[in-house]
């Protein structure tokens, strides 16, 4: 997708995990929004219509599976593509990301920005 702009919607409640990966797919050239809220996430990814959205499981007021399932019940973003992004790595929440349709499922703590990216990248570019 090199002739258009990537968007992606970053829903997550780490003020430094969210600045790292914002700064990060800023530098890529890419437009960010960001929450901290799920209760944001979904009126903010149907408002924007990113390319892309990067999920945090734990998150204040409802947590990361709920927001996946309003994603997939609304016309209007059932198709944008999820992937959690979580320190959560128990295999039972990774069966269940599967189960609700993400795309990729990435532990923080085993993951850099860069393998992020680049699965976003491949993500995008066969849309």
């Amino acid at each position: 997708m090199p002739d258009k702009k990537i968007k992606a919607l970053l829903v997550e409640d780490d003020p430094m995990i969210l600045e790292m990966y914002k700064a990060r797919m800023q530098d890529e050239g890419w437009e960010v929004f960001s929450t901290d809220r799920g209760s944001e996430a979904v009126e903010l990814a149907k408002k924007e219509k990113p390319h892309i959205v990067l999920l945090d499981i734990i998150l204040p007021e409802t947590d990361g599976f709920s927001v996946l399932q309003k994603l997939r019940a609304e016309t209007a973003t059932k198709n944008i593509p999820v992937l959690m992004l979580t320190n959560l790595g128990q295999e039972s929440d990774q069966n269940r990301g599967q189960e609700l349709g993400i795309e990729g499922y990435f532990i923080k703590s085993q993951h850099t920005p860069a393998d992020v990216i680049a699965k976003i990248r491949g993500l995008v570019s066969r849309r």
